[in-house]
């Protein structure tokens, strides 16, 4: 059974004066035209925004969080052929000075003399620099630019738990990157033909209780630029779905929600993502590296697993082709918090 997505067409706001869910803005668009007008509701707002880069050779990931109580940074890295990996999580009360914009494509700063996150957006393109004294004994530097196509779609969904309890994301794929990530002395290159930035912006007023599924992936494979977004649990009876394919720029949206299936026992092990009803997705996934992250402090108790590997199987696209997906590189998580 596919959902009656409201596709949105013109510019809206999130929220009402009030601060709870503006009932008009219920529903997906294909660019970012959601104004994140979060106010009140202290202290269950959640925001947050994320980099995440698939190079040829290296995953790099930069994330500033804001959740009212305070603020998290984060900036990891992978080495596919050596399995290198390193993490730095900065965690800051409060964090009053810290400002997550109401719009997706603008400006955002975290400063801090450990870490230091730098996101200008200027004239379709997104210049990310990140700055790290100590990382892993040696120093970080990454300079990155982020092309967003003026011609490519992107995810942008808002859902509804009620008015109190919402939230608002935006995951824009493939997006071209160049620029170089440099730790100690040893430099990596990111060629835009072949290095895809995957950007996730979220705004809400989550559920105290909170679990989810996501897959994602974006890698050039067939000579297409090919983006996945499946969601789960998170979204399960709210008549939307956070689930798109994208193919060089072109957004197929799926009205299904998919099951994720997994050991949580042994999440090494291939995992299956299929739509409810119909054969529209029908992926499997294989892990190659484990990436565990927990949090118990101050009322906050999250876990989160993300497996690192290659999704393969079959998509189908709005035009009917059933798209095959090789071999294309991507994270598949599982998260649980009450926060």
């Amino acid at each position: 059974m596919q959902h009656a997505e409201r596709e949105l067409t013109s510019p809206v706001s999130l929220c009402d004066s009030k601060g709870l869910l503006n009932p008009e803005a219920i529903g997906f668009a294909q660019k970012p035209i959601v104004q994140s007008n979060l106010k009140g509701q202290f202290p269950n707002k959640k925001k947050w925004n994320t980099w995440t880069v698939y190079g040829e050779e290296v995953l790099f990931t930069a994330t500033i969080a804001h959740f009212d109580i305070g603020a998290v940074c984060l900036v990891y890295f992978l080495d596919y052929e050596t399995e290198r990996f390193f993490e730095k999580r900065i965690a800051l009360p409060f964090a009053r000075h810290i400002k997550m914009p109401e719009h997706v494509l603008t400006d955002i700063n975290f400063l801090d003399n450990r870490l230091s996150i730098h996101a200008s957006y200027t004239n379709e393109e997104t210049h990310l620099s990140v700055s790290i004294p100590e990382f892993d004994n040696e120093t970080l530097h990454a300079d990155l630019h982020i092309s967003h196509p003026s011609e490519d779609q992107s995810l942008n969904v808002v859902v509804p738990k009620n008015r109190n309890t919402f939230q608002f994301t935006a995951k824009h794929h493939t997006l071209p990157t160049s620029g170089f990530l440099k730790i100690g002395d040893k430099r990596y290159e990111f060629n835009p033909d072949y290095s895809f930035t995957v950007l996730n912006y979220t705004r809400g007023v989550w559920p105290k209780m909170t679990e989810w599924n996501w897959a994602m992936a974006s890698q050039r494979s067939g000579g297409r630029r090919i983006g996945l977004n499946l969601g789960g649990k998170w979204t399960d009876g709210t008549g939307l779905t956070e689930n798109a394919v994208f193919v060089d720029g072109v957004m197929t949206k799926i009205h299904e929600d998919v099951i994720f299936s997994f050991n949580p026992e042994r999440m090494m092990e291939p995992w299956t993502i299929h739509t409810k009803f119909t054969d529209c997705v029908d992926l499997t996934f294989t892990p190659f590296f484990e990436r565990e992250a927990s949090s118990h402090r101050r009322g906050l108790k999250a876990d989160f697993t993300q497996m690192f590997g290659y999704f393969n199987g079959k998509v189908r696209l709005d035009s009917g082709e059933r798209l095959a997906v090789r071999r294309i590189l991507g994270s598949c998580e599982a998260f649980q918090a009450k926060w």
